[in-house]
């Protein structure tokens, strides 16, 4: 029960919030969170939870309601640089940042601490 999203065009500082923001909750409520969250990098942690979920009913035949986040990991993808012409003939560096997401989840155990 795991997906990954590759090279999302997204800085991984920005996603890191977002993620910490939905560690905590179910993968239902987080969906549910995600959608009314005012931040960009929302869209490409709530595609990555959604595809998850998804796998989780289709190929193992769980119930949404029994699922919990195990991890959910953002790592820095590959950088691309570009630069813009400044006065002087000189330039400035624009460093476009990319992000990897993986959400793996597991089963909820039946007893509840």
């Amino acid at each position: 029960m795991k997906s990954i999203q590759k090279f999302v065009r997204t800085s991984p500082r920005k996603l890191r919030l977002v993620a910490d923001a939905v560690r905590k909750l179910t993968p239902a409520k987080a969906l549910v969170y995600l959608k009314f969250i005012e931040k960009s990098a929302a869209e490409p942690m709530y595609k990555a939870i959604k595809t998850a979920v998804a796998n989780a009913k289709t190929n193992f035949g769980m119930s949404a309601d029994k699922l919990v986040f195990q991890t959910i990991d953002v790592q820095e993808g590959a950088t691309i640089k570009r630069w813009r012409a400044v006065s002087r003939g000189q330039a400035h560096k624009i460093m476009k940042r990319t992000s990897h997401i993986s959400v793996v989840l597991k089963e909820k155990n039946g007893t509840k601490n």
